[in-house]
């Protein structure tokens, strides 16, 4: 795990930081030639938690000494990872499953090949690579880790989307696949079409040519995020103001009933995607952001037979999907490299880390998502 390194006991401040900044701008360079004696890794900067509570508070920078790469082991120098929600449950100690305290942050990422194992077979130094599936444990400049936790990607893929494309993406993807057959022409309906995750299911459902409904809150400037979520390839977006009416489908022009709502919100939110959805409509659930319950009224649940799903990418993850987990991130870097596929982010200095992790929390308002750069 990368915790086999014993962390540093005293934090990194700026200050310290900044004198032992020429330590590490001397580090050595990738090893090109597979060492048949021991091989370290460079020492590593990583943002660690030692006990469960608010991330800005239970968070701190250290320095990691130099661990093993053992024969079937590779370093990797990380480029860039994600400040997920995920990420901030799991220090809180909320997140159903969490690694051992203490423990570096991060779930996913990007970096490249810094050294490899004697044992090691196809991957090299400079390689672009992903912890695929997900492997906690990214928030550090190198991470060692068994060779199969890594998966090869292209080297044109975007770096700021290499390191989102597994927790947000490919929930969207899943969700649009596995809960009813959705064919072009038809449609479907989601709140939250803001975040990550809905503005991927835009995208990915025009791709085929289905059509989406979304829901958003209400806000300052809502007409220009519209347009924006317009851009993307959305057909309908309403506040959820707009849909305090008694037949939301009058609302709709050429628009089929969606058969799949998808509710990342809970609450109100998530009865508003109830109200549109068709006879044997499914609504599958996998947030809760507002943190209030889904009430689901009595007369469709039963007169229309609706369906109450929820989707788990972690648990979907664990069912022997690694590879059908690999096929479908290059299958999506493909979009995202065409510009079929993107979202918006904001590349922040780790050494900006915790800034970074206050606009995560929302203490500044709404924020584009925040992608740690190493």
């Amino acid at each position: 795990m990368a915790m086999a390194r014993s962390i540093a006991l005293k934090a990194v401040s700026t200050g310290l930081w900044s004198l032992n900044q020429s330590r590490s701008l001397s580090l050595p360079k990738p090893q090109t030639v597979r060492a048949l004696s021991t091989t370290m890794s460079p020492p590593s900067k990583a943002v660690v938690y030692e006990h469960h509570g608010p991330p800005d508070s239970v968070t701190r920078m250290v320095e990691l000494s130099p661990v093993e790469v053992k024969e079937n082991q590779v370093c990797v120098k990380m480029l860039a990872a994600p400040i997920n929600p995920s990420d901030i449950n799991r220090i809180e100690g909320v997140y159903p499953v969490r690694p051992q305290v203490p423990a570096v942050g991060g779930y996913e990422g990007v970096g490249e090949v810094y050294s490899v194992g004697s044992a090691v077979k196809g991957l090299s130094p400079g390689d672009l690579v992903i912890p695929s599936p997900p492997s906690s444990g990214t928030w550090q400049t190198y991470v060692v880790k068994d060779h199969d936790t890594w998966h090869k990607i292209s080297k044109d893929s975007p770096i700021e989307y290499a390191a989102t494309i597994t927790v947000n993406p490919l929930t969207a993807l899943r969700m649009l696949e596995d809960f009813t057959t959705l064919r072009a022409g038809d449609s479907i309906v989601q709140n939250g079409a803001t975040s990550i995750v809905g503005q991927c299911v835009i995208q990915l459902a025009r791709y085929r040519g289905i059509h989406s409904i979304n829901i958003i809150r209400d806000r300052a400037r809502s007409d220009e995020v519209k347009e924006k979520l317009k851009a993307l390839g959305a057909d309908e977006v309403f506040t959820e103001s707009q849909l305090e009416v008694k037949n939301v489908k009058s609302l709709l022009s050429n628009i089929p009933e969606p058969a799949l709502g998808l509710n990342c919100v809970g609450g109100n939110a998530a009865s508003l995607v109830l109200k549109f959805l068709s006879q044997e409509g499914t609504m599958v659930t996998y947030g809760g952001m507002s943190k209030k319950p889904i009430t689901v009224p009595t007369s469709p649940f039963i007169f229309k037979d609706l369906s109450l799903r929820g989707f788990w990418l972690q648990k979907w993850l664990g069912a022997d999907k690694a590879k059908e987990c690999r096929d479908m991130v290059d299958y999506l870097l493909r979009l995202a490299q065409e510009g079929k596929l993107k979202y918006e982010m904001e590349l922040v200095p780790f050494d900006n880390f915790h800034s970074a992790l206050d606009k995560a929390l929302g203490k500044h308002g709404s924020q584009p998502k925040q992608v740690i750069k190493f």
